[in-house]
Formats: C-alpha cells, structure tokens, sequence
C-alpha cells in the first residue's frame, strides 16, 4: 500500500514516513485516511470527527457529502456534583500519530481549559482490520482528577447518505425490520426523534444494521464479552441528517483513569440483516458463551434434544397437559409445554409469591406425573427480577432493600398490569438476597413440585442499580 505524507498540518506531531501502512495525510486534504482494499475511513485532522466512511468494492461513502460536524466523542461528567458535558471541540490541543500496527492511528485531544483538570486527556484509537471493511475504535480519558464519569459518547457517526429502500435492523427480542427509518428519525417540518437500545436488555445481539436492500449498508456493534452497560442510538437532527453513537456506561465510582473494556466495531457491507447476522455470528459463536454452553457441551437432559414442538400456554393442567398429550398423540413428536400462569399469584402484580401452585399442590404434582408418563415435559414461568410492590412479603420480607435503585436512591416502579396497574420493582441481582430468593423458588418447584424446568422471564434485562450497599459497582460497569 502505498503511502502518501504531505506536509505537517494542525495538530500533527509526527512526519509518519513509509512504516505507516494504510495511513495518508494529502496536502490537498484536511482529512487523514486509513485504508485497506476495502474500506477508506477519513477522519477531520482539525478535530478528528468522522468525515469518510467509504466501501471500496461498492463503491460508496457511507457520510453525505456537506456533513454538519459531530465531533468523535462526547462526555457526560459530574464536576462537584453538576452535570457537565465535554466534547472535542472544546480541546485546545488535538494531535495525531501513528498508531501500534500498520493500519491504526492514535489521536488524542487535550488542554480544555481552566474549569477542566490540567492534565485531562481523551485518547483515541482506530484501526482497521486487515483484508475486512471492518473498522474497530477504542477510547481512554485520562486524570480525570475528581471528575465522575457518568456516559461515554463513542464512536459518533455523522449524517448517514440517505439511499432508496433503506432499513433499520435491530435485535430487539426476537428482531424488528424497519423500513423507511430515516422518515421515523427524521420527521416531518424539521421535527427530529432518538431511538436508543440498551444492552443488557430488549436488545439480543450487541450489533444493528442500517443498510439499502441488497446494497450498501453500515454495520455497528462491539467484541464486548463480559455484558458492560451500553446503548446504541440513532437519532435525526433539523438538518435532516441520520447519527450514530454508542453510548458506555462505565461503573460510577471516582477513578482517575478510564478505558473502555472492550473495541467498538463500525464495518461496511453489502446485503441485508441477514448478512449483518452472520458477521455477528462469526464472532458470536467463538466466544465462551457458545463454545462452553451446556448444550454444546452435552450438559442437558437428554429429552431437550429430542424435542418435536413447544407449546405455548396458561392456566390450570386440565387445559394445558392434557391437550398436549392429545398434541403428541397426533403429531407422533415429543411435545413440549412452556407454562405461564400455572402460579397461585396474580399475572404481573404477584410475584415472586408464586408457590402454591394455583390449583393447589396435590393437584398440579398428579397432572405432570401424568404427563410425564406419556413423556409430555413443562417448564414453567418465573420472572427473573420482579417483586410486586403491593405484595405482602414485599414488606415482610424487607424487599425494598435489595431492589434497583436509581441514582437519587429511589425505587423506579414499573407497571405491566394494564388492568391493576399495580406496580412491581426490578430486584438486584447483584444481591445475595434475590440470589437467594429466586433459587428457593427454583429449588422448590424443581425438586419437590417435579417440573421440567423454569423459563427466567426479563433474564437479558439487567438493570442498572445506584445502591452502595448492593457490592457491585453503582450504576455502569
């Protein structure tokens, strides 16, 4: 690859000569390019904003042309308390420089005045990965000197070319197409709208896809595989322009010093969700989560396997084994139940007080002996994180002290009963209580009612919880 350097711009600390592959710097240029075979990635050598994301095989710029800025990163600190927001261009000193492998750059920004600690810095590197349109981006701020922390705005990706036939794919739950999103997000008479996903929560994946039908598309995500607090976001502005971010939560303790645990990933493709899916797959499949997973590795009971259908249904035994033994009979199949409302508590207000069963305990152990004679299995429903805040053992059994707490020490009550209106509070699972609680539950209603298995409703969403006394980190992390 061969190397173009001009002559030292703004900022720039160092000729970078021939070892830096992949990297240009054109006199003719304000911008600094990054650049395999198959993506060309501009960042502004004035700030460092974003200002060419370029598929080579397609070929296209994913930015528009006559972009409005938007800086790399963004900050939210406290400072004594108030809340504070920190951006690049607010950086008196930017530079750049070679980075640690032939096709990176290390950028760095500081000096933001006298309200800020005199050695804050943001550094920043980019790297592309080798024979991929994959770009992956990582960030550090540095003496933070008494300044918390509170969300990291990075990478920031300015004003997506608008294409026909576009779409939005994001793994929320089981997955949700959009087509026309730049209409949602942009609006109507320069009216503008956001739409984040969090991770850990509705989001399945840690990636989403905006792209033209079987044409060029942008690819987000990150290799984070320890489940950090994190969002992704698009949102419009009044120019009419479509963003990107990923927002990190990092964990809400005074540190001196921030790193992102894990590289954001910005790639370039050509398809749709599909191929999206497959190059998380790619990655997904290789991580401890799938390779050391109990199917893989042979630790589940041998009737999972063997399955032929699931049934999905609620209510007394009468109206679900016994029609899914009628099911089996006709299908030929081993048939499966997956059990809601099978408990003695009222939907969405009552738990966890789900033991007894709600046609009482003789009853519901004789109706799944039966059916495990005709080898019918059931799992049954069990929210993994809510208490009914109206519940009497909400009280008796002190519960208010191991739930999510917001930042200001509160409750955030949560209502799904549209009928009651009843609110339920998200439990701690940083706590050894709930801990506690939901495997007595489990231990009960596997050893000594004979289900088949418990579903673990709400597993993905792990909240954030503000609350010191929990002994985990407050907030993100």
């Amino acid at each position: 690859m061969h190397t173009r350097v001009g002559p030292p711009m703004h900022g720039v600390m160092a000729i970078f000569g021939p070892l830096l592959l992949g990297l240009a710097v054109m006199a003719e240029s304000p911008v600094a390019s990054l650049e395999n075979g198959h993506l060309q990635v501009g960042l502004s050598q004035s700030d460092g904003g974003l200002a060419q994301f370029a598929d080579r095989k397609a070929p296209w710029n994913h930015i528009a042309d006559h972009a409005n800025p938007l800086g790399l990163w963004k900050l939210d600190v406290l400072r004594e308390g108030k809340a504070v927001e920190l951006t690049s261009a607010q950086a008196k000193r930017f530079q750049f420089e070679p980075g640690r492998t032939p096709q990176s750059l290390r950028l760095s920004w500081s000096d933001f005045g006298g309200e800020f600690p005199l050695q804050l810095k943001v550094v920043v590197e980019a790297q592309l990965e080798p024979g991929l349109a994959m770009s992956r981006w990582h960030i550090a701020v540095e003496n933070l000197r008494g300044l918390l922390l509170e969300k990291v705005h990075f990478p920031r990706f300015p004003a997506i070319r608008e294409q026909a036939d576009e779409y939005l794919a994001v793994p929320v739950w089981m997955g949700q197409l959009v087509p026309n999103p730049r209409a949602l997000l942009v609006g109507v008479a320069g009216t503008a709208k956001l739409m984040e996903w969090d991770y850990p929560g509705h989001t399945s994946l840690q990636c989403l896809a905006f792209y033209r039908k079987n044409g060029p598309g942008l690819y987000f995500s990150c290799d984070d595989t320890a489940s950090y607090r994190k969002s992704f976001v698009m949102w419009g502005d009044a120019a009419g322009q479509v963003n990107y971010e990923m927002i990190h939560l990092p964990e809400n303790s005074p540190a001196d010093t921030y790193r992102l645990p894990y590289q954001a990933i910005i790639g370039a493709f050509q398809g749709d969700w599909f191929t999206a899916a497959e190059r998380y797959r790619s990655w997904a499949t290789n991580q401890a989560w799938a390779r050391e997973s109990r199917l893989a590795t042979g630790h589940i009971p041998d009737w999972v396997p063997a399955t032929g259908m699931w049934v999905w249904n609620r209510g007394r035994a009468a109206g679900v084994l016994d029609p899914a033994i009628a099911l089996q009979e006709e299908l030929g199949l081993p048939v499966r139940v997956f059990w809601h409302w099978w408990h003695g508590c009222a939907y969405d207000t009552g738990f966890p007080e789900y033991l007894p069963p709600r046609e009482g305990v003789e009853s519901f152990t004789n109706a799944l002996a039966r059916a495990h004679q005709k080898d019918v299995r059931a799992i049954v429903y069990m929210n993994q994180r809510l208490w009914g805040m109206t519940t009497k053992s909400w009280k008796t059994e002190g519960a208010e002290r191991y739930a999510v707490k917001a930042a200001d020490g509160s409750v955030p009550p949560e209502v799904y009963n549209t009928f009651t209106k009843l609110p339920c509070a998200s439990m701690c699972i940083g706590t050894q209580f709930w801990r506690n609680k939901y495997a007595d539950l489990a231990e009960e209603a596997y050893l000594k009612l004979g289900v088949d298995g418990i579903y673990m409703d709400q597993a993905c969403s792990s909240m954030a919880c503000f609350d010191p006394n929990h002994g985990h980190p407050r907030g993100g992390g």
